[in-house]
């Protein structure tokens, strides 16, 4: 259930408001805190120093940064905390972190438009500057309380792991001990940071503050709510998108032990029971109904013969430099390509969930959710009451991709829940899940490409056709019929081509919800482009690590990670009988990355990924372990796409069901994965999304490396790879 004219809330952020966000409460300079490890939104204590919205220090010293983005495995609630204590010079052992609350304008992240939405690999991407800010300026404040009590210049002060030092008396104050003082002072205007040569943290391998809880059993997920008085609900949607709940046997649900109630809304039925199990054995007595409606006759080759043929349109400008066409039609040596992506689920390790307690108060939704903000607008809408009524008590996130940037689940549990007495805990299925989803949609590119009589690439074009996410989700990125992550990793392309054409065409699939998913355009975009740059070097009788090597003469980053990748991975040294080595480059994000995966093809045609190179250039870098851990899942993320990934429709249904028909790698299968990362001081660049970019081609490429084989279309079919 989508609201279909919602939009999202954003605001501009100016550095001085992000520093003096402090006014609005009394007895502290804060305006809004939760707790810490995810404890509920509260007040400050007036004793503890709350110089912004994101950074309170107690009389123990102990600091607790409000991370205004959410942990979903990431390492957000480490890395952003690292920030914050670079600046104050604090210890991390003494640092720990909180989940912000609801609010566009306080949390709001500069890098997308200021809504309050982690995604995107944009979290230290956006508050790198914001945050190192806030850390300074609570520094500054506590060296200026520091000078008054000791009756000393600030000049004549330092700091260091939570201490204010003066080093000529030897006396040493604690942060903690300060506290008090400094939350007198005015929060100063401007500040300033350090040079990447003066950091103590930043760039050093930092222990997940995050980590122990999630060992021991302690952290809490979503799924994990528990609240007095909850019963706990399943839900089952019409299996068509666009049908409508016909007829439920609601007495034959209510006599299954357990059960307590059947809620119905116009699209989907809740069973209400004591437990899980109860509520799923009492939907399968109620044997819901439906209605089909206009989407029951819609299949996967429907939707991929309406592309087909919108790929004959003009579509919206992207980029054009040059005259491609021009250029195409004088070229030595013209290819054309067509490239096909599928639907995509995302498939959390942690199944949809929300529990919700609607009174005449108000509303209280425990959840985990990408975007608080949009998911607290969007319950009051759908309740029909005030904004503030609704409170949001955000939780980790078992998994996200991009499937908890959407509220639909939110909403559909909050018109369950005000028809029940008592606090409702749904839990979808994974069969619900995997088939409610909202997808990566299914994309068809038409590409094609000049090289001179020198085989070098003279001319690109490249037409990208599918649904708009943006023109849903964030409209003001929808200009001129132009879908600006649609064609991201199209038109900045790390290669130097003098003559290049990129246009965009809309084509929406029949009543199939679209969303982003692990980084949606660069994803797909990476496989069309780089999976044809090595259909050009072969054209051109090229390797492809020196074609590349030629394209990015002029781009020293692209070049360095792709030289390097390929000496790491020993590039041209033989592999054996249907073994091969693929290469892909990708910038995107703010980050260059070359990744070479090592595959063996069986005689059956299944593809086995032996060994992923990986080599990122992510400027500068806060937490490598991070980084590591983000292109390693990236990558098993991305390998599973390219193996097995594929949501297939048939009479308006998704086929797909459970893991046993949409897979994921096993840890049997996972491959082995080498990274390397390049150290500058360049601004950060994202690091969620690329690693499941750039392998997806690289492993086509090694196919075709293996088998002579060109994989155009996702998944990889074995029928294709068999050994003839």
């Amino acid at each position: 259930m989508i609201l279909k004219d919602w939009k999202p809330e954003t605001a501009s952020l100016s550095r001085r408001r992000f520093l003096q966000a402090s006014a609005a409460v009394g007895g502290g300079m804060l305006i809004g805190w939760v707790d810490v490890a995810g404890a509920e939104p509260g007040s400050a204590p007036a004793a503890e120093f709350s110089p912004n919205a994101f950074i309170r220090i107690g009389l123990d010293g102990k600091v607790t940064v409000i991370s205004p983005s959410i942990e979903m495995g990431q390492g957000t609630y480490t890395a952003l905390p690292m920030l914050v204590a670079e600046e104050l010079d604090a210890d991390m052992a003494q640092v720990t972190y909180g989940i912000a609350p609801p609010s566009d304008k306080l949390y709001g992240n500069p890098a997308v438009g200021g809504a309050q939405l982690t995604g995107g690999s944009n979290s230290v991407r956006g508050f790198y500057k914001p945050l190192r800010e806030a850390g300074a300026a609570a520094r500054q404040m506590l060296v200026a309380a520091a000078s008054e009590k000791l009756g000393v210049d600030a000049t004549e002060l330092t700091t260091e792991k939570g201490e204010v030092i003066h080093a000529k008396s030897g006396q040493r104050i604690g942060y903690g001990a300060l506290a008090d003082a400094a939350s007198k002072l005015p929060v100063p205007d401007k500040v300033v940071l350090k040079e990447p040569s003066q950091f103590r943290i930043i760039g050093t391998p930092v222990k997940r503050l995050d980590a122990s809880g999630k060992v021991d059993g302690t952290a809490k997920f979503g799924i994990d709510a528990q609240v007095p008085g909850m019963k706990v609900a399943t839900v089952a949607a019409s299996p068509v998108f666009g049908g409508t709940l016909a007829s439920v046997d609601e007495a034959a649900a209510l006599a299954v032990p357990g059960v307590r109630q059947v809620i119905k809304i116009d699209d989907a039925v809740a069973v209400v029971a004591d437990h899980y199990w109860a509520a799923r054995k009492g939907l399968e007595a109620a044997a819901p109904k439906f209605n089909a409606g206009p989407n029951a006759s819609v299949t996967t080759a429907d939707v991929v013969a309406a592309l087909a043929k919108a790929s004959e349109r003009d579509g919206a400008v992207g980029k054009s430099v040059g005259d491609a066409a021009g250029e195409l039609g004088k070229a030595a040596q013209r290819l054309e390509s067509v490239y096909e992506n599928p639907f995509l689920a995302h498939a959390a390790m942690e199944p949809i969930n929300c529990t919700v307690h609607v009174t005449p108060e108000g509303c209280d939704i425990w959840v985990g959710t990408q975007v608080p903000a949009n998911a607290q607008l969007a319950a009051s809408t759908a309740l029909g009451i005030e904004r503030d009524k609704v409170r949001i008590h955000n939780h980790l996130l078992g998994g996200g991709f991009g499937r908890r940037l959407e509220f639909d689940f939110i909403v559909q549990a909050v018109l369950f829940a005000k028809q029940s007495k008592d606090p409702i805990k749904i839990v979808w299925s994974r069969e619900e899940d995997i088939q409610h989803d909202m997808y990566r949609p299914y994309y068809y590119d038409r590409i094609s490409a000049g090289l001179d009589p020198k085989g070098e690439l003279i001319a690109w074009k490249h037409r990208i056709v599918g649904s708009s996410i943006m023109a849903r989700f964030f409209p003001a990125a929808f200009q001129n019929d132009l879908d600006s992550d649609a064609v991201d990793g199209a038109i900045e392309l790390p290669y130097d081509i003098p003559n290049v054409f990129v246009d965009y065409v809309r084509e929406e699939p029949p009543g199939i919800p679209t969303a982003f998913w692990r980084g949606v355009g660069p994803t797909r975009n990476c496989f069309v482009v780089e999976s044809f740059i090595d259909e050009l070097a072969a054209a051109a009788k090229k390797d492809p690590v020196e074609f590349r090597r030629q394209l990015t003469a002029k781009h020293p980053r692209a070049r360095h990670v792709v030289e390097r990748a390929a000496e790491l991975s020993g590039w041209g040294t033989p592999l054996g009988e249907r073994k091969g080595r693929g290469m892909a480059l990708l910038f995107a994000f703010g980050t260059y990355l070359a990744e070479v995966a090592e595959v063996s093809v069986n005689d059956s045609g299944e593809v086995h990924v032996d060994r992923v190179v990986s080599v990122v250039d992510c400027g500068q870098v806060v937490n490598p372990d991070t980084v590591k851990a983000q292109l390693q899942s990236g990558i098993i993320f991305g390998i599973s796409a390219a193996l097995w990934g594929e949501i297939t429709l048939k009479n308006g249904r998704v086929e797909q069901s459970n893991f046993d028909n949409y897979r994921v790698l096993r840890i049997d299968e996972a491959p082995k994965i080498e990274v390397e990362i390049v150290n500058n001081g360049e601004a950060p660049g994202g690091i969620g999304e690329p690693g499941t970019s750039a392998v997806i081609p690289a492993v086509a490429n090694a196919v075709f490396a293996a088998t002579g084989v060109r994989v155009r279309k996702l998944p990889l079919k074995a029928d294709l790879l068999r050994a003839t």
